[in-house]
């Protein structure tokens, strides 16, 4: 037989392939997806609680609320904002820390000093317009917890509140 005449090689069905290919991957997916949920449920129990454990833990949560919220007052700050017209803003800042660990840690010489740091960086690049709405201010408040939040590392600022806000 010569070249001419030699059958032609079959043509391969690559769809076919492609989706046996596909079902495998497709069942093995949903297979790992429900072992997955299945070992998550295997060792699960009901959370059980003793009266001494619940009445232990009563006691402590009674103590921490008796000694109040603990709120750090910052001396007030006088600051340039940032834009034009120029104008300065006079804030005076209290800090409610979650813990008495937190706010002894405020209280450090060195915090305080890197907190009205951060503080008075960030309302340098405020500008009026931005603090005007109450918006702003809840925006600078959160701003201003995030900040003191990165300098501390044990304790939590819950909140902040303005005792002054005066924009000249």
């Amino acid at each position: 037989m010569s070249e001419a005449q030699a059958p032609a090689p079959k043509p391969k069905n690559t769809a076919m392939i492609m989706q046996i290919v596909f079902a495998v991957i497709n069942l093995s997916v949903m297979g790992g997806g429900a072992y997955m949920v299945y070992a998550s449920t295997i060792g699960w129990e009901s959370p059980s609680i003793s009266e001494e454990d619940a009445s232990r833990e009563l006691a402590s949560v009674a103590d921490e609320s008796e000694a109040g919220p603990l709120i750090y007052t910052m001396d007030s700050f006088t600051v340039n904002l940032g834009g034009e017209p120029k104008r300065t803003i006079r804030v005076g800042v209290n800090l409610q820390m979650l813990g008495k660990e937190g706010y002894e840690e405020v209280m450090e010489p060195e915090n305080r000093a890197k907190a009205r740091d951060r503080i008075v960086r960030l309302l340098n690049e405020k500008n009026f317009s931005e603090l005007d709405s109450i918006q702003g201010k809840l925006f600078l408040k959160d701003k201003i917890a995030g900040e003191v939040n990165g300098i501390l590392h044990r304790g939590v600022v819950k909140d902040v509140f303005f005792s002054d806000f005066v924009v000249q």
